[in-house]
């Protein structure tokens, strides 16, 4: 255990402790029930929340976020087999998951008030939600705080360490959290675009629980399973990708898992730059165009420069790694003995200069290479072994449609990368990496060549971008230059690439897949959001940066940057004066 304690103290709303735990189990259980009654007389609002006896849309959410505020409810009562919940019996990780169906149930009333025009839209069902979800929330502020003022509710408390389990037992914890993620990226994800209502009630229940479950230090309890079972945890994660198709019946929605895994893959290029070097590159995202236009110019095209030539899917990935990779050495051979925002300056001119040099490749302001504005278009589908993407496959009684075949390529070339990105960051020139952006100086008087590691960071990074662009050129049937700009209404761009990895985790390989997924799908799914894209990312790294800044999935290193030791669960270094005196006395 970690050798800080924390006091607590009466909570802010004067209630006996017996009573605030029957106020918390009765409304949990009254929030459960006000999801089978109807919400609204109309089916217009998105979800039809009419029905009785059966919840639908927000419904379901608040259905589910009640069940988790039941179950911490019940650690109250000491019930047998629920411990694990909250083994530290605080009060914040059950006044997050109560407010997370409390944010639903009044976010939805609020929504249909607004949408139909007006508070008698709303049926008896939605008046339980309102009155049954704010229960919860009294009586978990009646419970003991964990100390005095807001703050005390924020600030992570400590948890003894986990006693070791049985392997199998800790492999079964991760194959059902595995389970568990993916059935809640699922939901989400197959939320309609026009329902924008429902996805914010969904992402509303999704950040106050999670944010429950780090409180809890269940989220922290996971990282340490994985880490003993690295191998298994990634094996999981990539069969669930693969199950992922196959629960869709929207090739729409495989288009989105293909989008995402591009990104993420581009991201976890970028992670090592940035996350592993600690050298601030702006202009990222041209190496993912490079990539992307030399795939395009032998892919076989009638609108390429080489229209003659079609290289196999092999050749032409190792073209645009290739390709990324000399244009990498060419802009970090002059530039990288540059360091922080003189780098910073040099790489976002970088990424400009590639989107003009493109722009203006079309015949009339220079060489007609890549066709200007237009860009290059009517890229085949790859066809790898005889196997045909573009068209629909059947599988198992499954009709596997165009993207979700794309999508089973890109979780190879996923596999590929986060191979790579792990032995680079376990080999001597990870370490070197870290090393550099630790202290350059510092690194450099050790006897580490700072140019030639930095040299070759940049090389790898953009050469796996190179590789992601590859695919996106066949993805999207065209390339042009619109896309690849520091910052604009969609991805890519290298402002969305460096959002990613700093919300995600710098230095992980799970943060920058993460930080994509969600980057990506939050804009997709708030079609009104698009506008406001760098809006949402800045308010976002504000948050972050209060709140958690090593970043959602948290590099350990980082976590000890960033915390005192007493907040984390780890020993404390000690020194010769802490020694008992007779340790002292044998020496």
């Amino acid at each position: 255990m970690t050798n800080t304690t924390h006091t607590t103290t009466r909570g802010p709303i004067p209630l006996p402790q017996a009573a605030a735990r029957l106020l918390i189990t009765i409304g949990a259980l009254g929030t459960i029930a006000s999801t089978f009654l109807s919400w609204t007389w109309t089916s217009q609002f998105p979800g039809d929340l009419t029905v009785y006896g059966y919840p639908a849309g927000l419904q379901i959410i608040a259905l589910t976020a009640g069940a988790l505020t039941l179950l911490h409810a019940l650690t109250l009562w000491n019930t047998p087999g629920l411990h694990w919940l909250n083994p530290g019996k605080n009060t914040t990780p059950l006044l997050l998951t109560a407010l997370s169906a409390f944010t639903v149930c009044w976010f939805t009333a609020i929504a249909i008030a607004v949408d139909l025009g007006g508070l008698v839209n709303l049926e008896p069902g939605a008046y339980t939600a309102l009155i049954t979800s704010a229960l919860p929330i009294i009586g978990a502020l009646a419970l003991p705080a964990p100390g005095t003022g807001i703050r005390a509710y924020l600030t992570k408390p400590d948890h003894p360490r986990p006693k070791t389990t049985n392997p199998l037992t800790e492999r079964a914890i991760i194959t059902a959290a595995t389970a568990l993620a993916l059935t809640v990226f699922t939901y989400g994800i197959g939320i309609d675009n026009d329902a924008s209502e429902t996805f914010i009630g969904y992402l509303l229940a999704v950040v106050f629980a999670a944010w429950g479950l780090v409180h809890a230090g269940l989220l922290d309890r996971y990282a340490t399973l994985s880490a003993h079972h690295k191998g298994f945890a990634a094996t999981l994660a990539f069969i669930a990708a693969a199950i992922f198709p196959f629960t869709q019946n929207d090739d729409h929605n495989a288009n989105i898992g293909v989008n995402i895994l591009i990104f993420a893959t581009v991201a976890l290029g970028l992670n090592i730059v940035v996350g592993l070097t600690g050298l601030l590159d702006l202009g990222y995202v041209a190496f993912l165009g490079v990539g992307a236009y030399a795939a395009a110019l032998v892919s076989g095209s009638e609108y390429s420069r080489f229209s003659g030539v079609h290289f196999p899917f092999w050749a032409a990935a190792l073209t645009g790694m290739a390709a990324s990779l000399v244009f990498g050495v060419l802009i970090g051979a002059p530039t990288l003995r540059l360091r922080g925002d003189y780098l910073a300056i040099v790489t976002l001119g970088f990424g400009e200069i590639f989107r003009i040099a493109v722009n203006n490749l079309d015949g009339d302001s220079g060489p007609d290479i890549t066709r200007g504005p237009n860009g290059i278009t009517q890229i085949p589908d790859l066809n790898i072994f005889g196997f045909n993407l573009g068209e629909p496959h059947d599988l198992g009684g499954f009709t596997l449609g165009r993207f979700a075949n794309y999508l089973f390529l890109m979780l190879v070339v996923t596999a590929i990368v986060v191979i790579v990105f792990t032995r680079a960051a376990d080999s001597r020139i990870g370490r070197s990496w870290i090393a550099i952006r630790e202290d350059e100086t510092a690194a450099t008087a050790m006897g580490i060549n700072g140019f030639r590691v930095k040299l070759i960071a940049f090389a790898l990074g953009a050469s796996l971008a190179g590789l992601a662009g590859t695919v996106m050129a066949h993805v999207n049937y065209s390339v042009n230059p619109q896309p690849y700009q520091f910052a604009g209404a969609a991805p890519p761009n290298s402002a969305f690439l460096l959002a990613a990895v700093v919300l995600g985790g710098m230095g992980t390989v799970s943060g920058p897949l993460l930080g994509a997924s969600v980057l990506y799908l939050v804009p997709e799914k708030l079609q009104f959001l698009q506008n406001y894209e760098l809006l949402a990312f800045g308010i976002a790294l504000i948050l972050l940066m209060r709140f958690r800044p090593e970043g959602i999935i948290a590099n350990r290193r980082r976590q000890l940057e960033f915390h005192e030791t007493g907040q984390l669960d780890v020993p404390a270094q000690t020194t010769l004066a802490d020694e008992p005196a007779v340790n002292k006395a044998g020496a």
